[in-house]
């Protein structure tokens, strides 16, 4: 349980991390974001990444709760971080190399 504990919170700091380096990188690039154009998006292409945020949300908010303690909740929040970091990983990849 120790181990689930561990992993979950140095995630969810990468996460974090990640955040704030994405931010840095779109302050920094403003130009190359405005050369994509338009881009059409259906609105059920939208349902992957919000359930994905939505999901780590709610999974962080309850292991916090508990503390980490809850080994059932620490791998969910262990899956679902590491689906939405190779997700956003393709986004980063699609839009820096367009």
């Amino acid at each position: 349980m120790k181990t689930s504990k561990i992993i979950a919170k140095l995630l969810v700091r990468l996460v974090f991390i990640l955040i704030l380096v994405a931010a840095v990188w779109i302050t920094q690039n403003n130009d190359k974001l405005k050369g994509l154009g338009y881009i059409k998006l259906n609105t059920w292409t939208l349902i992957y990444p919000v359930l994905l945020i939505v999901g780590f949300i709610g999974l962080l908010i309850t292991a916090a709760v508990k503390k980490y303690n809850s080994m059932d909740i620490n791998l969910l929040l262990i899956v679902n971080t590491v689906m939405l970091l190779i997700y956003a990983m393709a986004v980063f990849f699609r839009i820096a190399y367009h």
